[in-house]
């Protein structure tokens, strides 16, 4: 559901009922008659719109997470702000950017129109940036040849969809200055080669047959995410590069979670 379209359209309707009646329908009323149902609602949700709209196209835009593949980052549940100027200033609906202010960096956790399906959104931690290599192999991160450096800091475990019970390994991952937790699970392979798809830019990619690993070198304009949950995230592993024009902004906040309220007020890194 487009949601941003849907409020763009309740945004027009009720404003043009008012100014319909502002300007025509008014001036034909007699003073003691009362508004019509339809201009009186229209006048009150208007600037109630107006408001949700600007801040939701412009400022903070929530979200919630329906999967783990973000754990131990983000967990199901987890409902979270999206700055969506960080990176520019966009236009509502069709998300064209019109005033680019920076760019995505490695670490950032970034939501996304999902590039196989524009209507869904993504939520992934970016990997690599435009002209970056990265590989991944033995479940070992490197970018431009370079490995990123992990320090292991325990176990974490949770029940997957399939009610079974996982365990992985966490680790501190350091994509920058700054590090955030990832984990992996130990059995399984790097990348599942039989549910890479055919993606735009798939010839930038080399992936071993074996799963063991692949290398991508990042076009311009688009960028490599992953999930911190490394091995249960469908990523640009399987379905390619995310488009600079998908990008819809940076995650940076957990505001709410029914099941865990310790989480409540947490930063995202």
């Amino acid at each position: 559901m487009n949601f941003a379209l849907i409020l763009f359209i309740a945004l027009v309707v009720t404003g043009s009922i008012w100014l319909l009646d502002v300007l025509v329908l008014k001036r034909g009323r007699d003073r003691d008659v009362p508004e019509p149902l339809l201009v009186e609602y229209a006048k009150s949700f208007f600037p109630v719109i107006l408001v949700v709209f600007g801040l939701r196209s412009f400022l903070v835009e929530p979200f919630k997470i329906p999967s783990g593949s973000m754990m131990p980052t983000l967990l199901i549940g987890d409902f979270i702000l999206v700055n969506k100027y960080t990176y520019g200033i966009r236009l509502p609906v069709i998300n064209k950017k019109v005033v680019p202010l920076s760019n995505p960096e490695r670490g950032d956790v970034i939501v996304f129109r999902y590039p196989a399906d524009p209507g869904l959104d993504y939520i992934k931690r970016v990997v690599g940036v435009p002209g970056d290599v990265v590989e991944y192999r033995g479940k070992q991160l490197s970018i431009n040849g370079q490995p990123i450096r992990t320090v292991n800091t325990g176990t974490y475990s949770y029940v997957s969809n399939g009610l079974n019970y996982i365990t992985a390994t966490v680790y501190d991952e350091y994509l920058s200055d700054v590090g955030h937790t990832m984990m992996i699970e130990s059995d399984k392979p790097p990348v599942n080669v039989r549910q890479v798809v055919d993606f735009p830019n798939r010839d930038s990619c080399s992936y071993n047959v074996d799963g063991e690993g692949f290398v991508c070198r990042v076009p311009d304009g688009h960028y490599f995410s992953m999930g911190d949950n490394r091995d249960a995230s469908g990523d640009s592993r399987y379905w390619g590069f995310v488009p600079d024009e998908n990008i819809v902004g940076k995650a940076f906040f957990i505001w709410m979670n029914f099941d865990h309220l310790g989480r409540i007020g947490s930063i995202i890194r």
